[in-house]
C-alpha cells in the first residue's frame, strides 16, 4: 500500500496574507468547515498573537472542526507560543506551529544575531510548545537559502526538543526542483533523528515552480505538504492545492504516494475562497479553472467526443464540475458543430450541415464565443428561412413625471397591421405590454440589457432582451438612438426567433430519424 502525503492547508493563514484577502470570523469558520469536507488533515487557522481578531478566529475554528488538526502560528517566543495555545487549547486535535529563520542573511540582517543564538531560540520554543502538546511543528523559515550543514544541525536539535514535525520552507520562492529534492534527501541522509518527526515543505510561488518542488520534496521522502486552495498567498502564492493533490492523483503510478483528500470537493471549495476574499480564478488555471475542461480546438474536440481520454488526463467529476465543455469558436470542426446540433435538437441533411458550418465559421471569425442562439439564427437563415411572422410598423409613447407611461405600437402580423394601446411601469413596459397582445404572445422576459454602441450623448444604443416560453428560451436584440425604440425592435426579434423555433419542434418531431 502507498504512502500517505499529510495535507496542511494554510489559507486561513498564508492564505489571507494575499494583498485585499483578509476574512472575518464568519468567514473563516465557514471556510474552515468546506476544508473539513474536503477532507484536509490540517487547517492553519492564523497567527493568534497577530491581533484580537486572529486569536479569537483562531479560537473559533478549533471549536468548528471535530476531523483536521487545528494549527496556530508563532513565532519563537514563549509569549506567541502561549497565546496560540490559549487559543487552541480546546480543538480536538490542536498543534502549534513554531518558526525562526535559519538563512544567513535573516539571521544577519532581520535578527542580527548569531547561529549559535538562533539554534538555541529554536530548541527553547520548541521545548516550551512541547510542554502543552506533543504536536509540534518547527519551520525553518528560508530553509532553501541556508547552510546546509547549520540546516541539519537545528533540526536534529528541535527533534530532540520535541518537533513531532519539521517544515522546510522555500520563503521566497527561490528554489528550483532538482535543487530541491536534493536537499531533502540531503537532510534525510545527515540528520540523525530525522526519522522520529514528518518531514514537510511550503513551498512560495516566485518563480511558478511552487508545485513543482513540493512534488520533487514528496519525491525525496517528505510526507506533508504545506499549500493553500488557488495557491494564493503572500506575494505570488502558495503552492496549490488543488495541483498538488491531482497531480498525485493522476500521476499515482508515477509518485507511489495518496492523500485523503475528497477531490470531488475541490471545486466547491475553490469557489468559495475565491468568493469570500474576492481573489478570482484565472481561467487558464489548473484543475479549477473555467477552461481546465474546455476544449475549442476541432482536432480536440472530435478526440474528446471519440474517447475522452484522448485530451482529459483526469475527469472534471473528480474534482467536483459536472462535465467538461466544448467552446464552439473558429478552431472549431464539423463533429463538434453538429453534436452541439444534436444537442439543440436540429437535424440536418448532409448538405444543409455543410452550408450551416460554412455559415458558422463565417460568423466565427468575426465572434470570439457562439452561443446556442447564434447557431439557431444561423439554421433559420440558411436552412430553415422563414419571413419574419411579426414586422414592427411603428412605437409612440408618453412618459413623465407625473404622466402614467403609455405606448402605442403598431405592427404586422402576417401581412395584417394590428395597433394596440397600453399603460405600464414606464414606457418600455407599455411597449412590451402592448406588442405582446398585438403577437397574442405568453412570453415572459428573463432579462434586459442596454448597451452602447457608439459613444456621446446620441450614441446608438443596444437593447438585448432573452425571453421563455414554453421552456424555449430566446435572445432578442435590438438598435436605434432611441431606447424605447430599440427595446421594441429587441421584443420583435425575440418573437419572431421564437415562432422560428416553435417551428423547428415540429419539424423534429415530424422528420424521421434513421
Amino acid at each position: 500500500m502507498s504512502e500517505k502525503i499529510i495535507i496542511f492547508d494554510t489559507t486561513l493563514r498564508d492564505g489571507e496574507q494575499s494583498p485585499g484577502a483578509s476574512m472575518n470570523l464568519e468567514e473563516k469558520v465557514q471556510v474552515a468547515k468546506q476544508l473539513e469536507k474536503l477532507n484536509v488533515d490540517v487547517i492553519e487557522a492564523g497567527f493568534p498573537i497577530a491581533s484580537e481578531g486572529d486569536f479569537e478566529a483562531v479560537r473559533a475554528v478549533a471549536a468548528a472542526v471535530k476531523k483536521p488538526q487545528v494549527a496556530g502560528l508563532c513565532r519563537a517566543s514563549k509569549k506567541d507560543i502561549d497565546r496560540a495555545w490559549e487559543a487552541l487549547k480546546d480543538a480536538k486535535k490542536p498543534r502549534i506551529h513554531t518558526f525562526i529563520a535559519t538563512s544567513d542573511i535573516h539571521i544577519n540582517y532581520k535578527f542580527q544575531k548569531t547561529r549559535d543564538e538562533i539554534l538555541k531560540a529554536a530548541v527553547n520554543a520548541v521545548a516550551h510548545a512541547a510542554g502543552y502538546t506533543d504536536n509540534v511543528e518547527f519551520s525553518a523559515e528560508d530553509a532553501a537559502r541556508s547552510d546546509v550543514s547549520y540546516l541539519c544541525d537545528v533540526i536534529e536539535a528541535v527533534i530532540d526538543a520535541g518537533a513531532a514535525t519539521i517544515n522546510i520552507p522555500d520563503t521566497v520562492g527561490y528554489a528550483i526542483p532538482d535543487e530541491f529534492g536534493r536537499l531533502i534527501a540531503t537532510l534525510r541522509e545527515k540528520v540523525g533523528n530525522i526519522g522520529k518527526a514528518v518531514l514537510s515543505v511550503h513551498c512560495h510561488n516566485d518563480l511558478g515552480l511552487s508545485v513543482a518542488n513540493s512534488l520533487a520534496a514528496v519525491s525525496n521522502g517528505v510526507r506533508q505538504v504545506e499549500c493553500t486552495i488557488n495557491g494564493i498567498g503572500e506575494r505570488a502564492g502558495n503552492a496549490s492545492l488543488e495541483e498538488i493533490v491531482m497531480a498525485i492523483r493522476t500521476r499515482h503510478d508515477h509518485m507511489k504516494v495518496h492523500t485523503d483528500i475528497k477531490t470531488e470537493e475541490i471545486f466547491r471549495s475553490s469557489r468559495l475562497v475565491s468568493t469570500i476574499t474576492g481573489i478570482l480564478v484565472q481561467q487558464n488555471k489548473a484543475v479549477v479553472g473555467a477552461n481546465a475542461f474546455a476544449h475549442e480546438a476541432g482536432i480536440h474536440q472530435d478526440g474528446m467526443l471519440k474517447e475522452k481520454t484522448t485530451y482529459e488526463i483526469m475527469t472534471p467529476e473528480s474534482v467536483g464540475i459536472k462535465e467538461s465543455t466544448l467552446v464552439l469558436g473558429k478552431h472549431s470542426g464539423r463533429h463538434a458543430f453538429s453534436d452541439r446540433l444534436k444537442d439543440l435538437g436540429i437535424e440536418l441533411t448532409k448538405e444543409e450541415l455543410e452550408k450551416a458550418f460554412l455559415a458558422f465559421k463565417r460568423l466565427a471569425d468575426k465572434k470570439k464565443t457562439i452561443y446556442d442562439e447564434d447557431i439557431e439564427a444561423i439554421i433559420a437563415d440558411e436552412i430553415f428561412r422563414l419571413p419574419d411572422r411579426f414586422r414592427l410598423v411603428s412605437v409612440t409613447f408618453t412618459s413623465g413625471s407625473g404622466v402614467v407611461p403609455s405606448a402605442t405600437v403598431e405592427m404586422e402580423v402576417d401581412g395584417k397591421e394590428k395597433v394596440k394601446a397600453e399603460f405600464g411601469d414606464g414606457p418600455v413596459d407599455a411597449v412590451f405590454k402592448a406588442i405582446k397582445k398585438i403577437a397574442r404572445s405568453k412570453a415572459k422576459l428573463m432579462r434586459f440589457t442596454v448597451s452602447a454602441i457608439t459613444g456621446g450623448a446620441d450614441a446608438l444604443g443596444e437593447v438585448t432582451v432573452r425571453i421563455r416560453e414554453n421552456g424555449i428560451t430566446i435572445i432578442g436584440q435590438g438598435a436605434s438612438s432611441d431606447i424605447i425604440v430599440a427595446s421594441a425592435r429587441a421584443f420583435v426579434n425575440a418573437l419572431n426567433k421564437l415562432e422560428y423555433r416553435k417551428g423547428t419542434r415540429d419539424r423534429e418531431v415530424e422528420r424521421p430519424t434513421l
